[in-house]
């Protein structure tokens, strides 16, 4: 093979499909299955299963298909612009209280900003693609008393911890 010579691995989308390429590419060149194995650091078994589906669909049978599933409903172009609409200080922006992002809020901020419904269970994961985390809001009572809790922290917590 020539220096510049184009193989089907190097044309290959992801690095599985150039695996399972490159096994064909060996396997035309007289390999045994064991040995392309073992280059390729998989099983004989996968090898072979690779040799079937080519036998049956050719090349195009060893290529990467696309996960199965419904299309995402927001763009490529939209989920690009998520993180941006999350950034700090945006939970407010859109008048919640805190600068914490829940599913209920995140779905919440895409139907508005792109008219796009999605139920709250099924933010999570759409956030992570994102490269962004949620947070779940501290529950804390409104009649709290902040100073009576640090007083009590002081003055009557190390008095029961001496009685222990």
């Amino acid at each position: 093979m020539g220096f510049m010579e184009e193989t089907l691995s190097s044309r290959a989308t992801h690095w599985r499909e150039g695996r399972r390429l490159r096994a064909l590419e060996l396997k035309r060149k007289g390999w045994k299955q064991q040995d392309v194995a073992d280059a390729l650091g998989v099983t004989k078994g996968a090898v072979s299963q690779w040799m079937k589906r080519a036998k049956e669909e050719g090349v195009e049978g060893l290529r990467r298909k696309p996960p199965p599933g419904a299309p995402s409903r927001l763009s490529e172009e939209q989920r690009e612009r998520l993180p941006e609409l999350l950034d700090r200080g945006a939970a407010e922006a859109y008048g919640f209280r805190g600068e914490v992002w829940t599913c209920a809020r995140v779905a919440e901020v895409i139907l508005k900003e792109f008219g796009v419904s999605y139920h709250p269970a099924h933010m999570s994961r759409l956030v992570r693609a994102s490269g962004l985390s949620l947070q779940k809001p501290a529950r804390r009572a409104n009649q709290r008393d902040q100073e009576a809790i640090e007083r009590w922290k002081e003055e009557r917590w190390p008095a029961l911890k001496k009685g222990l």
